[in-house]
């Protein structure tokens, strides 16, 4: 079959730089090309596609993206990550120990998307009393946010129907390092998730090269899951000062009452961001985190000109 005809619609549930596997309306993988001028597509991308040949085809359109989730790439581009996505989990665990710059860098993406965002504490079968009562006071600050988490164990089974709850109609991203078990959560999700992996690497054509690549997984009960290791060690995508600022939610009350509108609430007086950390109603390890995204960002631009 050549590409003539009508374009059909379709769901990428992988990309593979310029190939993509398109999922039809009824469930069948098919293999499209993505020519360059379409420029990149990504798992969650709703696209236009012809048949070619075989179970062979080629995209025609990428449809306008909702969100995208993306991070900074070489001269000064952003690469996509994922697109269409409803909401971002951020998987930790005991071990590796979590990284509270890593997951800030995640939860600031979330705002800036205005997507919602719950951190998912993943292997919980592993603390005992001690450690599960420090694990639970490093994430009340994010609790008191208003960020849920959920925990969870593959193992036992625990928070499981609370996650499917919690994804039920949404497509989320599982986000975080290496090590935290995002891969037996999606399996834990979802039963048929090895024979879909597998799927997804035949119809590729790629085999090996798909382990590396971001796959989306439907849900049973609705929804599903993107599963992404290029998120694993996630840095933010360049903004401004005051755009950053509002990717911290507990600084909202603040912004716009400090003496200059630009402040950047570093080193200005009569910030109310500084003085709200100082009072206690600001938790100074996020306030930290701030900073050093704002000084990497500031470093990166610099660097440029």
């Amino acid at each position: 079959m050549t590409g003539a005809g009508t374009p059909r619609a379709g769901l990428v549930v992988g990309a593979f730089g310029h190939t993509a596997l398109v999922e039809d309306t009824g469930g069948r993988l098919w293999r499209c090309r993505v020519p360059r001028r379409q420029g990149p597509v990504v798992c969650g991308d709703r696209v236009m596609w012809l048949p070619e040949h075989g179970d062979q085809g080629r995209v025609v359109e990428v449809k306008p993206r909702r969100s995208a989730l993306v991070r900074p790439a070489a001269r000064g581009r952003l690469k996509p990550l994922a697109a269409n996505i409803d909401r971002l989990l951020a998987v930790v665990a005991p071990a590796p120990p979590p990284e509270r710059g890593l997951l800030d860098r995640y939860l600031v993406a979330a705002e800036l998307l205005e997507l919602p965002a719950a951190i998912v504490c993943n292997k919980s079968d592993l603390l005992d009393a001690a450690a599960r009562a420090d694990m639970e006071a490093g994430l009340a600050v994010y609790e008191r946010l208003g960020y849920p988490v959920v925990w969870a164990s593959t193992r036992t089974e625990d928070g499981l129907d609370a996650l499917r709850a919690l994804l039920k109609e949404d497509t989320a991203i599982f986000v975080g390092q290496s090590g935290v078990g995002k891969s037996s959560l999606v399996k834990a999700l979802v039963p048929e998730a090895e024979l879909r992996t597998g799927a997804l690497s035949a119809a590729s054509g790629l085999g090996r090269h798909t382990t590396t690549a971001a796959r989306l997984y439907h849900l049973p009960g609705g929804g599903a899951i993107i599963d992404s290791p290029g998120v694993r060690d996630f840095h933010l995508w360049p903004v401004e000062p005051a755009e950053l600022a509002r990717g911290f939610r507990e600084f909202h009350p603040c912004l716009g009452r400090c003496r200059f509108r630009d402040c950047r609430h570093l080193e200005e007086p009569d910030c109310a961001v500084r003085a709200a950390v100082e009072a206690g109603a600001i938790d100074s390890g996020r306030y930290a985190s701030y900073r050093r995204l704002l000084h990497a960002m500031e470093e990166e631009r610099a660097r440029r000109q």
